[in-house]
């Protein structure tokens, strides 16, 4: 299972999140795979170790796979989460208050941005346990 949190802008303007996984089904070779997903783009950026940035939303929405470091989201309501490398952000927070992170790390975050082209076709299976709000 590949882990995946979801990131999207609830109905009152905040962000929320959700844990869950990526959908697989019986492969080539008795590999296990997801289906495969239209992109637009593929991109990848690097921030060094330190790095955070403030309040945002996401551009557009996409996948952000980390390939290193690790960081920590939160939310205007003070939630968090842990993103860790081979992780997968699916970030749907276009509008809002939105979300900010940090490195957590001495590792650069090294990721990929994949803009999808529907959301129908996202491949995210929710874990179906309810964000905590870290003290």
């Amino acid at each position: 299972m590949i882990r995946c949190v979801r990131l999207w802008t609830g109905e009152n303007g905040d962000s929320l999140f959700e844990e869950g996984t990526i959908e697989f089904t019986q492969g080539e070779r008795g590999d296990q795979a997801s289906q495969a997903i239209p992109a637009t783009r593929l991109s990848f950026r690097e921030t060094a170790p330190g790095g955070a940035w403030g309040w945002h939303q996401d551009p557009e929405p996409r996948y952000v796979i980390t390939l290193s470091g690790t960081l920590e989201f939160e939310t205007k309501s003070g939630a968090t989460f842990i993103i860790k490398p081979g992780d997968i952000l699916l970030a749907q927070d276009n509008r809002g208050s939105g979300h900010k992170w940090r490195l957590l790390d001495d590792e650069p975050w090294r990721r990929a941005y994949i803009v999808y082209e529907d959301a129908s076709n996202i491949s995210f299976k929710a874990n179906c346990v309810e964000a905590k709000v870290n003290e």
